[in-house]
């Protein structure tokens, strides 16, 4: 880790900033030159930005642009730097989403108007780009290279770039850096810890992305499902069996809020419910024995075609509008709309064919394109290795939150990786710490509490050496602010009786 410079901001100034006055200004022409072993910078470019609109209230800051190569490589990276007039000494990288490696604005203004110098980066390809159009050269030949800039490299590349141009330009050593990221930020937070453990001081990675190979190919599972079975059921009919479920389920937790806690002791058959009308915006109806099995064969996760277990699938609380997304005409005939990740990923890196159409698996297709996934790129773009020493040895620390109605990514995705970094390390709590989000949706949204400043909460572990036993959250209920702090996986969030506005009213257990 980059050992404290002489301009440590102390800890009880957390929330100031530190005005400062630039050793150079916004000028590329002034900055020293940049050092990027294996990679040959093409240009650079600075532009003072004022007031920029991004933020409330608006923040100014010097945006720094690398546009940068590998030389034999083919490829061309771009990195920003954004560079606010009152900095805070504190240096932040910024995770994308998706396929996006990031360069959102949205994001990196984020930290910026928090007093922090951000990088970010495009990993080597357009945010609007298709997957198809960067990852193959040609029909069945992945551009790996690209796949690497995505995965991995553009990311320490940013943080070598962007800690030198940071110290450059304000003239003074970097205090510490955080890495910021959810979904596709949060597998990039984990890559940082796994691969370039001495990169970031503390890591917020939410909603990770890991498992990459195991989950993306099975997020087509609920497709897949429906297709076999020959009936892809309205949303409405699938929103009736969630809604269902979690109406069986509510008040396992001791509140009845809509929102499943312990959706591990959840024991709903939706056979049950066969049946019984539902009514929506698009139509009524009653639930069927399909929609019924095929919401079951849904939740109990992807297998091959002999039954053994593949992976993971959302939890029965999630919604199904992500992954098993459906349209229906005006004659009530329904079809699939599945997700692009997923469809991507089969289509542009397994099957190498942009024009593939994975419905049509075989049985036999299917559990070989799943094991492809699991030996070809876990290796590349993976972030499933349970050895953290080197991060634990750099003193870093780490804290993920995941919502268990996590629509795209699985809940369980998440504790089984952190599963086996506490087999292997039964002390890594001590750097490493998992929050569950009871009812929340992937990265926001939901019914239930989310965090309110959990990067606040993680300056604190680093700098002031408070270890979060819970992160403070809150969430609005018929306009009103509830307030539930997210308990430390395994335990969870149980209502004590009092006013359920209050987090007094609730213990982790």
């Amino acid at each position: 880790m980059r050992a404290p410079g002489t301009a440590l901001v102390s800890f009880l100034a957390l929330l100031s900033f530190t005005s400062v006055i630039a050793a150079y200004s916004c000028d590329a022409n002034t900055l020293p030159t940049l050092e990027l072993f294996g990679a040959s910078i093409l240009s650079i470019n600075a532009v003072q930005v004022s007031n920029s609109p991004l933020s409330n209230p608006p923040t100014s800051f010097c945006n720094v642009t690398i546009t940068y190569t590998h030389p034999g490589q083919n490829d061309t990276i771009n990195t920003g730097i954004w560079l606010p007039n009152e900095w805070n000494g504190r240096f932040q990288g910024v995770g994308g989403g998706g396929w996006v490696a990031g360069l959102i604005p949205q994001q990196v203004i984020l930290a910026v108007a928090k007093g922090y110098a951000a990088v970010s980066t495009d990993g080597g390809h357009d945010a609007t780009a298709t997957t198809a159009s960067w990852g193959l050269v040609s029909p069945g030949n992945i551009n790996w290279y690209q796949l690497q800039d995505f995965s991995a490299t553009a990311l320490n590349d940013m943080t070598v770039l962007g800690k030198q141009v940071t110290e450059a330009y304000y003239g003074k050593s970097i205090t510490k850096s955080y890495w910021n990221g959810c979904s596709q930020g949060g597998r990039q937070g984990l890559m940082m810890a796994q691969r370039y453990p001495d990169a970031y001081d503390g890591i917020l990675a939410i909603a990770p992305a890991i498992n990459w190979a195991e989950f993306i190919p099975t997020m087509f599972w609920p497709q897949r499902v429906m297709k076999e079975a020959g009936y892809f059921p309205s949303q409405c009919e699938l929103n009736a069996l969630i809604a269902a479920n979690v109406a069986a389920c509510d008040e396992l937790d001791g509140l009845k809020d809509g929102v499943v806690g312990l959706f591990g002791q959840c024991a709903f058959d939706p056979k049950s419910v066969v049946g019984q009308p539902y009514s929506c915006s698009d139509g009524n109806g009653t639930i069927t024995a399909q929609g019924a099995a095929i919401i079951q064969e849904i939740w109990s996760g992807a297998h091959f075609s002999d039954g053994k277990f593949q992976w993971y699938q959302i939890t029965p609380q999630s919604p199904l509008n992500g992954v098993g997304n459906t349209t229906c005409s005006a004659d009530g005939t329904c079809t699939g709309v599945p997700s692009i990740f997923p469809l991507d990923w089969h289509r542009v890196f397994l099957q190498q064919n942009a024009s593939f159409d994975p419905y049509t698996y075989t049985d036999a297709e299917w559990d070989a394109a799943y094991r492809l996934s699991v030996n070809k790129f876990t290796s590349v773009i993976g972030t499933s290795d349970p050895d953290l020493t080197g991060f634990k040895q750099n003193n870093g620390k780490m804290i993920t939150w995941h919502g268990t109605s996590d629509q795209l990514i699985p809940f369980n995705n998440t504790v089984e990786y952190y599963q086996r970094v506490l087999k292997l390390d039964p002390s890594a709590a001590d750097y490493y710490r998992i929050f569950t989000a009871p009812g929340a949706w992937h990265c926001a949204g939901g019914l239930g509490p989310q965090p309110t400043d959990p990067l606040a909460q993680l300056v604190s572990w680093v700098e002031g050496g408070v270890a979060p036993a819970t992160l403070k959250a809150n969430r609005t209920v018929a306009g009103e602010n509830w307030e539930q702090e997210l308990c430390q996986w395994p335990l969870s969030s149980i209502y004590k009786g009092g006013d359920p506005k209050s987090a007094s009213s609730f213990a982790c257990e």
